[in-house]
């Protein structure tokens, strides 16, 4: 599984630049096998959730290509619709192949996703949409048989902005017959770039970003060239790294507007905090400030993708904080791991009460999910001696080279296989 041996207690100075964004590479992989063309992606990350996609695309009969940051997907010679079970089992969002494949193939027969263990991520939303549509679906034995004889545009008022059947519902409007509007519809940046790239291709989407979107049904796609936005949370982590540290570190290649929520409870936190439209500098403070509440909320709420580290930060702050986990009901299980590194952490339902100490204290740790397992390294960055944070798989399906970018501002971090 490999671990990471950090030695803490380190100030970290200098500059990172961010890769491509993983939430936003994987639904617009997605959407590459819709429309019988080429598609090539630039700043695409290597990450393991990219390989899985990937390894999903050549099983369906794409030809993909990849080389550095560059992938290239020729989704000409498709010809199944069976998504592998193995595959699907490691990465939950292999779910939005189900609007893809069906745009594509009229049919997809899938398992129920896996991914991270962080609570309950139910997908009827997804399936709710995909009927509205004109999808028949059959469910037995952990599989989904989806069928359709041709998708029609309609009206679809989702009862929660979900990220993932909002992507699943564009994906399978974009050659319905028709015009489909979602409302209540996902805001995050992802959406919008999905949006951007389906629409290179020769889509009508428009209105990603707010909480209605329109979608009219095309025939054909052409071939295109796409190059991903820079990752929100990836970046969100690094100004943590910094903060935490009591760094000053120049994050590069980021969208500042993205990061908004994030900048602002660092600031609560006592960070120092200057930007322009692509960098930003964080400089850490001598004591970390307690902070009242943080609230997850969907886009442009606080990201439940930064939970874990802010509760790192704030688990060496002067005085108590609350967070409240509004998105995923099981999303705490870190918690555990930096009370053994000395961390005063009460879980009360979806309610963390975090009372600072003076100081964390290395240990041997073990990553459950994926952001969680950052902020278990961002803790071993900041506490004193040496911590072991085991399980790193999971950190890699989000992290492009985390150990050597830390490493190059000054953090004392190795891997071990």
């Amino acid at each position: 599984m490999g671990k990471y041996i950090i030695n803490g207690d380190k100030r970290l100075t200098g500059e990172v630049s961010i890769f491509g964004a993983k939430n936003a590479v994987l639904p617009i992989l997605a959407a590459t096998v819709i429309g019988n063309n080429q598609s090539t992606i630039y700043n695409t990350p290597n990450l393991r959730d990219v390989e899985i996609m990937k390894k999903i695309l050549i099983s369906v009969g794409c030809i993909v290509e990849k080389i550095d940051n560059i992938m290239y997907v020729d989704s000409r010679p498709l010809n199944s619709f069976i998504i592998p079970d193995d595959l699907v089992r490691e990465m939950r969002s292999s779910i939005i192949l189900m609007g893809a494949m069906l745009s594509r193939c009229k049919e997809v027969l899938i398992s129920y996703p896996g991914g991270c263990e962080i609570g309950p991520r139910p997908i009827d939303l997804h399936l709710k949409a995909l009927k509205d549509l004109g999808t028949e679906i059959e469910e037995s034995h952990g599989f989904l048989h989806c069928k359709t004889d041709g998708l029609k545009g309609c009206d679809i008022q989702l009862d929660y902005p979900s990220v993932g059947a909002t992507e699943n519902t564009i994906l399978a409007a974009v050659f319905a017959e028709g015009t489909t509007i979602i409302r209540n519809a996902a805001r995050e940046p992802e959406i919008v770039e999905l949006q951007n790239y389906l629409n290179k291709c020769g889509a009508r989407v428009s209105g990603a970003g707010t909480s209605i979107i329109k979608i009219e049904g095309v025939e054909k796609f052409n071939d295109v060239k796409h190059t991903v936005i820079s990752d929100r949370i990836e970046a969100g982590t690094f100004m943590v790294a910094s903060a935490i540290t009591g760094g000053e570190v120049v994050i590069k290649n980021i969208e500042t507007d993205h990061l908004q929520a994030i900048t602002a409870k660092l600031r609560e936190s006592g960070s120092l905090i200057y930007n322009d439209s692509s960098s930003i500098k964080i400089v850490g403070p001598r004591k970390v400030n307690s902070i009242e509440m943080i609230q997850t909320l969907p886009y442009p709420g606080f990201p439940t993708d930064m939970q874990a580290q802010m509760m790192a930060l704030l688990s060496i702050a002067n005085g108590t904080s609350i967070i409240s986990e509004t998105v995923f009901e099981n999303r705490f299980k870190h918690a555990e791991e930096l009370t053994r590194m000395g961390a005063n952490i009460k879980i009360i339902g979806r309610v963390a009460v975090i009372k600072g100490v003076k100081e964390l204290t290395g240990a041997k740790v073990k990553s459950k999910d994926l952001r969680g397992g950052a902020s278990l390294v961002l803790a071993g960055l900041a506490a004193k001696g040496s911590t072991e944070v085991d399980n790193i798989h999971h950190i890699e399906r989000g992290y492009e080279d985390f150990d050597l970018k830390l490493k190059e501002l000054g953090a004392d971090i190795k891997k071990v296989d």
